[in-house]
């Protein structure tokens, strides 16, 4: 699966040295291959029997059609805001007399004002401003065509034009990461969009065809982990030990998801999308999509940790290589728990960022904190966190202790230098100092 990186002087060995460190090399290219081309192959051979077929309309739901499609002689039209005002229903909108309306006027056709209607939680939450881009519902057409004429409101609020702001953040991002990573962040953003691709186009299409959750999730993620990995950081022994470690954590994800999922009762219908699914489809398992949903969630932080810690091992052999392999796996030991200790925050924070109002409306019932950490509303993402958090503190001592053995097949024998040269000699206690104080 390709060499490592390490620098090593070549031009110092013998040549008897020099053949030694090429067949330890050989030997461990050669293991890895044994170990990750037939997981490959699997890989590859499941995902082609996994592989959704557009003919296939039976074994799953069909299309639920655009849920933004307009009835006939309706439109959804967009505008930017030119000014707002609070004024009674009942003078643009055709609302009722006496109540107050919030209305956006945009620019239409011919630069005659369109009063939108703007919904009370809209109003009281971020509200619309002038500049803003929305898109909205005309009905102004809908009587021509029924032949029933409308009472209520003409023109609805729907969103807000979000285009422009996250495709300049989406771009910045990018330029950001090419700017610090170069290369190899160039790369990272393709692999990138190269996953959200196998998710689109395999991972979401098989599960609404009914395939099993389990094998869809294992299978898509192993294939996202060996496009990625590989083309973000080579064909390298590291990149190879880094793979291993994420499998085997994907493994142990895999597992804890399944029996969590059933013991945990989680149904997955707590949310609103839930019983759309239920509606749209016949017989599709819920709680399936939690399970792979859970393997999925764990991917980028399990990844993060095993190239860390794959590349730890591989960096603190160059600074001391001849360190011997219990101090070399004791050090990137420290390393891996120090890491450990920051992902725990970082995997409980990035969820407890985002589910704010959950939490908030958690916090306000009346209830006990232990029954409302295990409602349905919060059990599903806990499991989720400790299900994630498993599989990656487990990935990091099996991670470091196959690049340990990888890094030392394919690194280089003491030399006879380190013997006889002082100046070698007290470059070699320098480094174990450098060792010592990782």
């Amino acid at each position: 699966m390709g060499h490592s990186h390490s620098h090593v002087d070549e031009s110092t060995l013998s040549r008897p040295e020099l053949r030694r460190l090429r067949a330890m090399r050989r030997r461990a290219v050669v293991l890895l291959s044994w170990i990750l081309v037939p997981l490959a192959v699997v890989t590859i051979v499941a995902m082609a029997l996994l592989w959704p077929s557009a003919d296939n309309t039976d074994s799953g739901p069909g299309q639920a059609g655009n849920p933004y499609a307009a009835a006939p002689g309706a439109s959804i039209d967009s505008g930017k805001v030119q000014r707002t005002a609070t004024e009674d229903c009942s003078l643009n909108t055709g609302g009722s007399p006496g109540t107050s309306c919030f209305v956006a006027f945009i620019a239409g056709q011919g630069q005659t004002e369109v009063p939108v209607l703007i919904s009370p939680d809209i109003v009281q939450t971020r509200g619309v401003h002038v500049g803003d881009t929305i898109r909205y519902l005309n009905l102004s057409g809908l009587s021509a065509v029924t032949g029933v004429q409308a009472n209520g409101p003409q023109y609805v609020f729907m969103d807000f034009v979000r285009t422009f702001p996250m495709g300049l953040l989406a771009v910045v991002y990018a330029v950001v990461v090419v700017a610090v990573a170069r290369w190899r962040g160039f790369r990272a953003i393709v692999g990138l969009a190269g996953a959200f691709g196998l998710l689109a186009w395999f991972i979401l299409p098989a599960l609404a065809q009914g395939q099993p959750p389990m094998l869809v999730a294992l299978v898509g993620s192993s294939a996202i982990m060996f496009g990625v990995l590989y083309f973000a950081h080579g064909f390298s022994a590291r990149t190879s030990t880094a793979l291993l470690g994420t499998l085997f954590g994907l493994g142990v994800t895999a597992g804890l998801a399944w029996w969590a999922v059933d013991a945990a009762a989680l149904a997955g219908n707590s949310g609103e999308y839930g019983y759309q699914l239920l509606n749209m489809t016949q017989g599709m398992s819920l709680s399936g999509m939690i399970l792979c949903g859970l393997v999925i969630s764990g991917l980028g932080v399990l990844n993060d940790v095993t190239i860390t810690q794959s590349s730890a091992v591989w960096e603190l052999y160059e600074l001391a290589p001849n360190t011997s392999t219990r101090e070399l796996f004791t050090s990137a030991m420290r390393i891996g728990r120090d890491h450990i200790a920051s992902t725990v925050y970082t995997i409980a924070f990035a969820y407890a960022g985002s589910a704010i109002p959950v939490l908030l409306m958690v916090s306000l019932f009346d209830q006990e904190l232990l029954l409302a950490l295990t409602g349905s509303e919060l059990a599903e993402e806990i499991v989720r966190i400790l299900v994630g958090s498993i599989g990656l503190v487990l990935a990091i001592p099996v991670t470091t202790a196959v690049a340990v053995a990888v890094v030392k097949a394919t690194g280089r024998p003491a030399a006879r230098s380190a013997q006889d040269s002082p100046e070698a000699v007290h470059s070699e206690a320098a480094g174990h100092k450098v060792m010592d104080g990782v």
